[in-house]
């Protein structure tokens, strides 16, 4: 093969495919309070769309352990993997946002990030044996501005205050005009009284932190920062995409208890629990390809919407490599529309 072939530039709009598929199959349980149904759904959707794709692809990080729901799992082999076949490392979330489907809330999508391994890189994204990371994401102007004004300026260990105060400047805003983020749980009380001390807008969210990390990365979002603990693997999720936009994001491990911690520490992770992960420490290289499709409105894209026989998607298709993004909005014909689902290894009406 010509060694100046872009694999990724053909490949990419299949993973946008598994996406839209997912999200398609899953939206027929919206409101349904029937998660694991529609998380059945998208995994089958993806898995089926993987089986026509002529990729190795190996899950680095996948869901659905953390809460014995349905899903693509760590290890498992997607693609057809035929001798000669490119290598993809895999991270996704057929719904990230599985709670707001089943009661037909906003903010779910379903993400799939990949990656082909740079020389000497053994795995270019970074799989985190800790269920939670505490995290901070923000946007390019606030990520140049703590580089010029130094590292310590703007760290995840900082108090929110001062982390607060240094993305006002690096926006040209008063801090009092920003709009914090922060997923509505009961670990993040005293964050979010010192958020509304502080006087910044602040956008609870209840499931979704994906979009939410990504948001300060796009423009007119309406989000400014996200901070606050969600999961390990979402994190990943979102520093393949923050990296392809050119924002930042940190974020440290979080043990949930004393057994946590003994098991992370058990496993050789005792040096790394203090450890601040970047961007570039959680999704290495620039052979990074993101992609996500609306299932319900998010900050991110808008959701599934039916039009008499007609089924729109709205898409986000981004690569590391050239910072290239690209928004995709789809019209599926539902008379002739067809999913492949990997169950029955058939094609299927919506």
């Amino acid at each position: 093969m010509d060694a100046s072939y872009d694999v990724e530039r053909t490949i990419e709009f299949d993973f946008v495919r598994a996406t839209e598929a997912a999200a398609l199959s899953s939206y027929t349980w919206l409101g349904r309070g029937e998660k694991e149904k529609a998380d059945a759904a998208a995994c089958d959707a993806i898995r089926g769309m993987f089986d026509l794709i002529n990729i190795c692809g190996e899950v680095v990080i996948g869901e659905g352990i953390k809460d014995d729901a349905p899903g693509i799992f760590k290890n498992e082999q997607l693609g057809q993997w035929r001798v000669g076949s490119p290598r993809f490392d895999i991270a996704l979330d057929p719904i990230d946002g599985t709670t707001n489907l089943s009661k037909g809330a906003p903010n779910s999508i379903s993400v799939i990030a990949a990656a082909t391994p740079e020389p000497g890189v053994k795995m270019a994204l970074q799989d985190i044996p800790s269920f939670y990371m505490m995290k901070l994401a923000y946007g390019p102007q606030v990520k140049i501005h703590a580089q010029k004004q130094g590292i310590e300026c703007l760290k995840l260990k900082n108090s929110i205050d001062e982390s607060l105060i240094q993305i006002a400047r690096g926006l040209s805003k008063r801090i009092q005009d920003l709009t914090v983020c922060v997923l509505d749980r009961p670990r993040h009380d005293d964050l979010i009284k010192k958020i509304r001390e502080i006087g910044c807008s602040l956008r609870l969210i209840t499931d979704g932190d994906i979009s939410a990390a990504i948001a300060p990365s796009l423009p007119n979002s309406g989000i400014d920062v996200y901070v606050g603990i969600g999961g390990a693997p979402e994190a990943v999720l979102a520093a393949a995409a923050v990296k392809c936009l050119g924002g930042e994001i940190q974020a440290q491990m979080w043990p949930r208890d004393d057994k946590e911690l003994k098991s992370l520490k058990a496993g050789g992770w005792k040096d790394e629990l203090d450890r601040v992960y970047y961007a570039d420490d959680l999704a290495r290289g620039k052979n990074i390809i993101f992609c996500a499709t609306g299932i319900s409105d998010s900050p991110l894209l808008p959701g599934v919407k039916m039009v008499g026989n007609t089924a729109m998607t709205h898409s986000l298709l981004m690569r590391a490599k050239h910072k290239t993004v690209r928004y995709i909005q789809a019209q599926h014909n539902l008379s002739e529309k067809t999913i492949r689902l990997r169950s029955d290894s058939a094609e299927h009406h919506i």
